[in-house]
């Protein structure tokens, strides 16, 4: 498999890597120490330079999740562990004549699962078209997504936003490190998907990642998952009942837990959750505090927040791959209710209205997606639009089994077209022999202009700015189109509503 291996040197030491199918490849790079005993729960530390050549051949560890998510293939799972903070590098076999864009990908999973290693990220399709491609692994959950600073004493210290302080980490690590691989270190691009997309927006507003990306991409970001420092410790509390000790003794508890145990309480904490109704996610970024001061809309609504060059999108059937799997979002009319229980009866009906047939199962289905994504495009695309060049898509294609199956355009089938995925083996399954042309001409589509963007911050003729006067839209399908304001009656619907005021 592998042609023969490749040797550069990083700022801590000397990694072997491999050539294959025209690119090098090294993996799992560490850009951190290992978080750790004492070091866990704490803000990343630098790598400690190590002796001789680090193999840098294989994936290690992912971080700390529920099994089942860690799977790469059949019967094939990803060994879990807290020594999980690495990067990935891929870049082309030949030689650039000049530095190449960096193209830096943040997965997604909800800020509970998720991996680079991940097949479908494999960006070496990216890579042989222009560019080095770095893919990241930032802790998950409990030991990174929940903020359980609240929680902290002097003997165990707890820190806030660790998977953002993990992702800052990286980005140094890319502008220190990234030139021995062939990449420009001033002209990366972050992407990411749902949490990833979510990390990107937030990343715009915390001032410690200024100056490390020149340009943004996120692929369907999610409402609701900042929240603020009380609302993290009434979580945390709740973390520490789960853990069957008294507040006091949370830190202690939690350090000294095994990962798994964590997993399983988290789990139980989510569960909770759903009936509580606090405002925001148990998981995620938290605000008003020193490493993120604002709410990330909020800081790109007053323009404090990175002003960066931006693509925000979503797909048009959000909300179908919710009706099978990961059953967390509001796609039925009873949880459609307890959504908007609190609402005023007008506001209800501006909304429910919105959406023709509803209650009927479809309905249902665009409501939660809007909800859940619709807004948060929405609301970035118009806050960051005022201060930065900000475009936005719909990514509308879906090949015929997708729509066989229920699924259409469903949240993640970008990635498809993103990461090239319908010209492999796996992605010729996907498309009935009558798809095949359409998926590659959409996928050909994608990835010019998000190639585009990471080199010039344009993404390709024919795509507006994005302005509260026009909005205009990319639609990605078949045959790609520009539209206006779509859906404006249901964007329109959900303008002042929030869970917080609940």
């Amino acid at each position: 498999m592998h042609d023969r291996t490749i040797r550069v040197t990083v700022d801590s030491g000397v990694i072997e890597g491999f050539t294959a199918d025209g690119v090098h490849r090294w993996r799992s790079i560490p850009y951190a120490r290992p978080p750790v005993g004492r070091l866990r729960l704490r803000a990343p530390q630098p790598v400690r330079p190590w002796p001789g050549v680090r193999y840098c051949h294989a994936f290690g560890y992912c971080a700390p999740q529920e099994r089942k998510y860690t799977m790469l293939g059949l019967g094939k799972f990803q060994p879990m562990g807290e020594d999980c903070l690495t990067v990935n590098v891929v870049a082309p076999e030949s030689p650039p004549d000049r530095p190449l864009p960096v193209m830096f990908f943040i997965h997604g999973g909800g800020y509970i699962l998720g991996s680079s290693a991940t097949p479908i990220y494999d960006g070496a399709a990216m890579a042989r078209r222009g560019c080095v491609y770095v893919s990241v692994n930032y802790r998950l959950g409990a030991l990174g997504c929940m903020d359980l600073s609240a929680l902290s004493t002097a003997e165990d210290p707890i820190e806030d936003n660790l998977f953002l302080r993990d992702l800052v980490a990286s980005l140094r690590w890319v502008r220190d490190n990234i030139a021995v691989f062939g990449g420009d270190p001033d002209n990366v691009t972050i992407f990411g998907e749902s949490a990833g997309a979510y990390n990107v927006a937030t990343l715009m507003a915390v001032p410690e990642a200024k100056g490390l990306f020149a340009q943004a991409i996120s692929e369907s970001p999610a409402s609701g998952m900042a929240g603020p420092p009380e609302v993290a410790a009434a979580f945390a509390e709740d973390f520490a009942a789960v853990l069957g000790v008294e507040p006091k003794d949370g830190a202690a508890a939690l350090m000294a837990a095994r990962p798994a145990v964590l997993v399983d309480a988290l789990n139980t904490v989510m569960r909770n959750s759903v009936k509580e109704m606090r405002g925001a996610f148990v998981v995620g970024p938290t605000y008003d505090t020193e490493f993120l001061p604002h709410d990330p809309v909020q800081a790109m609504r007053r323009g404090s927040a990175h002003r960066v060059p931006l693509i925000v999108g979503t797909n048009a059937d959000e909300g179908r791959l919710f009706t099978r799997f990961l059953k967390l979002l509001p796609v039925t009319e009873p949880a459609i209710d307890l959504l908007l229980a609190d609402s005023d009866v007008e506001s209800r009906d501006r909304i429910t209205k919105a959406y023709p047939g509803y209650p009927s199962p479809s309905a249902c289905i665009s409501l939660g997606g809007d909800f859940i994504f619709g807004t948060a495009s929405w609301q970035i695309a118009a806050a960051h639009g005022k201060h930065a060049p900000t475009y936005v898509y719909r990514y509308d294609y879906a090949p015929r089994t997708f729509h066989w199956s229920g699924l259409g355009a469903t949240h993640a089938t970008e990635l498809f077209a993103v990461f090239d995925v319908y010209r492999t083996r796996f992605g010729s399954l996907m498309t009935a022999a009558a798809d095949r042309r359409s998926a590659r001409r959409v996928s050909n589509d994608v990835q010019g202009r998000w190639r585009a963007f990471s080199r010039t911050g344009v993404p390709g003729d024919g795509w507006p700015q994005y302005s509260a006067d026009e909005r205009a839209v990319m639609i990605f399908d078949r045959k790609s189109r520009l539209e206006y304001d779509p859906n404006g009656h249901r964007r329109q619907a959900w303008e002042g509503f929030t869970l917080a005021a609940n």
